[in-house]
């Protein structure tokens, strides 16, 4: 699966995701049906763009459905997973830099 960072564009246009995931259109659309999280934005024109994040999530959906065999209900539901997990894990990280800011800042009222 690539990464973010391997994509050269911001945004990809549906022709070109179907070539870069070897998936038919009318899949990617019924997807963005079925699955919340994958919303890609559409141009002034109404054509979708698709961020790499995008792209990213839709080989993810691509290996959970095709590759293990899952439903597309089953990927909704590990898509979801999977994005309570990530917010849990950026809350997480934002409390640890505030604790480590006011640790500091004890630390310092100490030395004085």
């Amino acid at each position: 699966m690539a990464l973010a960072s391997g994509y050269k564009k911001r945004f990809y246009r549906m022709g070109e995701v179907c070539e870069l995931t070897t998936l038919e259109s009318h899949v990617l659309r019924y997807w963005e049906t079925e699955i919340p999280q994958l919303s890609p934005t559409k141009s002034r024109g109404g054509q979708r763009l698709y961020r790499p994040e995008d792209i990213e999530l839709i080989l993810r959906i691509k290996d959970l459905v095709h590759g293990r065999g899952m439903t597309i209900a089953g990927a909704r539901r590990h898509v979801a997973s999977a994005q309570r997990s990530r917010e849990l894990i950026d809350t997480l990280d934002e409390v640890r830099t505030e604790v480590d800011a006011i640790l500091t800042m004890l630390e310092a009222n100490e030395t004085l």
